[in-house]
């Protein structure tokens, strides 16, 4: 095996699955939670959704310390913009911002993101800002490597008007799906729905997802798969 694989000091990285959806009043975003070194898991239960605003939040992908200094710059510029107008920024002034420092340093940074979020003057927005600093409006976006598994499951299974429950409902199973596939996302499922009410955070545990074609149900220890066997007696 490679020794250069196991490496703990190699940059911490989100092999991932990030998810932004739009319903009917709102959006949805989502996201596993395994961060990976090299081939070890470093953190098994990290949060890759960042909140921006009151009203704005981003999915992040790519270089965990990366994704982490950009959203710590975009929430303070953001902070900033709110005090000046007196007034929440908007889904695509914060999308704006990302993108603008993930183009003018697309050289050193490797993270890609989803910004979701409500604002009172176009509803439901999510945007794209992948690596490079293009940014995308899209009805819905997925990233990082388990995004390659659900392009063809998205054309089919996301239509437009969906209800808040269909809307969470794609989110989970299309996470799921990719945990089930994808090697660098694992975990548990994290959601948040923004919308004219606010936000509103859901946690699903791993041993509660939809397991997929010959996946092992988790279990929470060895000893509840491998058959008892009574012992040989010390003494006859």
């Amino acid at each position: 095996m490679d020794k250069s694989s196991l490496d703990v000091e190699q940059p911490h990285s989100m092999g991932t699955t990030i998810i932004g959806v739009t319903y009917n009043g709102g959006v949805v975003l989502g996201a596993d939670s395994r961060t990976s070194t090299g081939m070890y898991v470093a953190n098994r239960a990290s949060d890759k959704i960042t909140q921006l605003t009151d009203n704005v939040y981003v999915c992040r992908s790519g270089s965990a310390a990366d994704s982490q200094v950009v959203s710590d710059y975009v929430r303070y510029f953001l902070h900033q913009h709110t005090i000046q107008l007196g007034q929440p920024a908007t889904v695509k002034v914060a999308a704006s911002l990302i993108r603008q420092i993930s183009y003018n340093n697309k050289a050193m940074l490797q993270t890609g993101m989803i910004v979701g979020g409500w604002d009172k003057y176009e509803g439901g927005k999510i945007y794209g800002v992948p690596l490079g600093g293009t940014l995308l409006e899209q009805p819905f976006a997925i990233g990082g490597s388990g995004s390659s598994y659900l392009y063809g499951f998205f054309d089919q299974a996301w239509r437009e008007g969906m209800s808040h429950e269909e809307a969470e409902k794609l989110v989970v199973t299309a996470v799921s799906l990719a945990i089930a596939r994808d090697g660098a996302s694992g975990g548990v499922v994290r959601t948040i729905t923004i919308n004219k009410d606010g936000v509103k955070r859901k946690f699903y545990p791993g041993d509660t997802l939809p397991l997929w074609h010959e996946e092992i149900e988790s279990v929470n220890s060895l000893l509840d798969i491998v058959p008892a066997a009574s012992p040989d007696p010390m003494v006859s």
